[in-house]
């Protein structure tokens, strides 16, 4: 079973040292999504309809609400990796345009080739981590200079648009999936169909299906997925709720239904999701 070894969670998102040896289901976060390797066999992770390698040499790059999944391969020894799951809003603080990382194609490419000064900063993230899990505010500067770095090398962002109405531009929605969009956020427990949802929307079921789609990058089960690990994590690392509560209020029918799903998507069970993500603490 894969392993987190540490976990940071803060204002810039969360940052997860893990040992992998199971794949993950296709999946999507709301998140820049940056996956380094830190030791280990290199391995590969399929994001959108390619197969990107992550080694020493190369990152994956993932961007906000792209679909990918990992690929594991038994015959290879573990691959540890240093996964980054920022927050836009945070990306802000250095540059207004880096919100643009919450948008479809920030990242031009699903790999890249890291720089010496990339894969140091990586290394030595993920030693403080392990060696001072309580030093958060270290591991945000040294986070802060990996993201600035991967961010000037892998990104446009000199030509990405500045004003408030070219962000709101690239990150509008359809009004009709907005509403949607609204009904799984009210409902997040419930079980909606697309019957139930492309009602809401006003659409036909195959046009409610492609209109969806075309307007987030996903499908309404993976979106509503994506809701629903959020929440999870968010209550996993910041309450004392009971993983039977958390489950149930979400929709799952079982604990083991909950679990499966935590472990599908964040690589490990919701029990040790807490206790490394509270080590320092």
């Amino acid at each position: 079973m894969s392993d987190a070894l540490r976990i940071a969670h803060g204002p810039f998102g969360r940052v997860a040292l893990l040992d992998m040896d199971r794949s993950l289901v296709r999946h999507a976060h709301p998140h820049c999504h940056v996956l380094l390797k830190v030791d280990g066999d290199d391995t590969q992770f399929l994001v959108g309809n390619h197969v990107a390698p992550l080694t020493d040499d190369l990152a994956v790059l993932v961007n906000a609400w792209e679909p990918h999944a990992y690929v594991h391969d038994p015959r290879r020894k573990n691959a540890l990796i240093l996964a980054l799951y920022i927050e836009p809003e945070w990306l802000r603080g250095f540059r207004p345009n880096w919100m643009a990382s919450g948008a479809p194609g920030f990242f031009e490419r699903s790999a890249g080739e890291v720089t010496a000064h990339i894969r140091q900063t990586a290394l030595n993230l993920a030693a403080e981590m392990v060696d001072e899990p309580g030093a958060s505010k270290q591991h945000e500067r040294l986070l802060s200079q990996l993201m600035i770095a991967v961010v000037e090398r892998f990104t446009p962002w000199r030509s990405i648009g500045t004003s408030l109405r070219e962000i709101a531009r690239t990150n509008a929605i359809d009004w009709r999936v907005g509403r949607a969009i609204a009904l799984m956020r009210k409902n997040i427990g419930a079980e909606l169909s697309i019957e139930r949802l492309a009602r809401e929307a006003g659409l036909s079921r195959a046009h409610f299906f492609r209109t969806f789609e075309a307007s987030t990058g996903v499908t309404p089960h993976v979106f509503l997925n994506v809701l629903k690990v959020e929440q999870a994590v968010g209550a996993v690392v910041e309450s004392d709720e009971t993983f039977v509560a958390i489950g149930d209020r979400l929709g799952f029918s079982t604990p083991a239904h909950f679990t499966r799903f935590f472990r599908d998507h964040c690589s490990v069970p919701p029990s040790e999701f807490r206790q490394v993500a509270r080590i320092g603490r």
